[in-house]
């Protein structure tokens, strides 16, 4: 069964391309990028901090708010300055078709939030609930996110949650989290199932003609470290390589509660910017200027290397076209082809999220190297060997 909303019209919901710009002309590619739980109701919400948001290069606003009132201002706001907002209050759960044809127009509004990790038991009334919704808005889609793989006993239950969830609820995306950099001690590690949950999603979503959604984590709280550039480029660039098509962010102001010590947001809960505020920036900007690599791309295949791949995954054997060497002495790469309005990429992936990766890459004439701040230059130029800090990509171009 297709999508009810293809691909490029959801990531056309979600930014703020207008189509009176697109007739004049063609906007810049934008991978739709969530900040899950925004700027909050009260004193915060305004026209300056909105502004600030959308100077950290996001695109969707996703507020955590129990009253109409509180919604409908973020909308506003969203609109004000070039922002969408996941929309959330309680009308659209007791009286979801009354509210809908209030919202559906507004400028502001990119999604309808359901729920956050339902089980199987919670599938069908959410399925209820999001065709209420599309009666009245079939221009929104209604979005709400799954649990990882870790949450359940195998990966055969989880693939079989993700099926039942598709068969029920049928939105059209997927969305699920997991956030893979762990810390005891001054030990830094990624738990073991992240490539596994990654393989899966990307699978399933493919399978099905439907975009998928996935994290990384900007708050520290319990294990979780605070965020590094290296962590959020090891996270964001494998959502990407695997073909994620909207990048999510949790979170982006510190909540509230102490149940999980959250701390060092990129905003906190007093309102001022942490460290963390400038590198989700840096690397918005960095992945932005790069997005027409990667927003529309269609993954044809992913593979690593190294003595011990990664849970789930496959070994590379063969060589991607136009790559003559890849040598990776022993250490993780994820080697990632996607095809993307007729232009073919390679991505190279350090794995680590600790060790720089010393890798030996040779190319034919047919390939170009897209530069971080979306340039390209021959591959020949830079010569074979490259040097990837923890996370960090090379990208090659097949030359048109």
């Amino acid at each position: 069964m297709k999508s009810i909303i293809p691909i490029m019209a959801i990531a056309m919901a979600l930014t703020s391309v207008s189509v009176t710009a697109r007739k004049h002309k063609e906007p810049k590619p934008c991978i739709p990028i969530l900040a899950w739980y925004s700027i909050p109701a009260g004193e915060f919400a305004t026209v300056e901090r909105y502004q600030e948001l959308r100077d950290a290069g996001f695109t969707l606003s996703f507020s955590h708010l129990y009253k109409y009132e509180d919604a409908i201002k973020a909308l506003d706001l969203c609109a004000q300055t070039g922002l969408k907002s996941v929309f959330m209050c309680p009308e659209l759960e007791s009286n979801p078709e009354a509210t809908v044809l209030k919202v559906k127009n507004h400028p502001g509004l990119g999604a309808y939030f359901l729920r956050d990790e339902p089980s199987n038991k919670d599938l069908p009334a959410l399925a209820q609930w999001a065709r209420r919704i599309e009666s009245a808005d079939k221009e929104h889609p209604c979005y709400l996110n799954l649990l990882p793989v870790h949450a359940f006993a195998s990966s055969q239950e989880y693939i079989t949650h993700i099926q039942l969830f598709d068969s029920l609820v049928h939105l059209p995306q997927f969305s699920y989290d997991h956030y893979p950099v762990n810390q005891v001690g001054d030990s830094v590690f990624l738990n073991a199932q992240f490539w596994n949950n990654l393989e899966i999603m990307s699978r399933e979503a493919r399978q099905r003609n439907k975009p998928f959604w996935a994290f990384a984590l900007a708050t520290a709280h319990g294990s979780y470290p605070i965020p590094t550039a290296d962590h959020l480029r090891l996270q964001l660039y494998a959502d990407l390589a695997y073909g994620a098509q909207c990048l999510q962010y949790f979170t982006y102001w510190n909540p509230g509660t102490e149940t999980w010590n959250f701390h060092q947001a990129p905003i906190m809960q007093d309102g001022l910017r942490s460290s963390v505020y400038e590198i989700v920036k840096q690397i918005n900007r960095e992945i932005q200027a790069r997005a027409n690599v990667f927003l529309g791309a269609h993954v044809t295949s992913v593979f690593h290397t190294g003595n011990d791949i990664p849970m789930g995954t496959h070994r590379l054997t063969t060589l991607p076209q136009h790559i003559l060497k890849l040598d990776t002495h022993g250490q993780g790469a994820l080697v990632s082809c996607l095809t993307n309005n007729g232009t073919n990429y390679v991505v190279i992936q350090n794995t680590s999220v600790t060790k720089p990766l010393q890798a030996e890459v040779s190319t034919d004439q047919h390939m170009k190297m897209v530069l971080p701040d979306g340039s390209r230059q021959p591959a020949s130029s830079y010569g074979s060997l490259h040097i990837l800090t923890p996370g960090n990509v090379l990208i090659f171009e097949e030359v048109q």
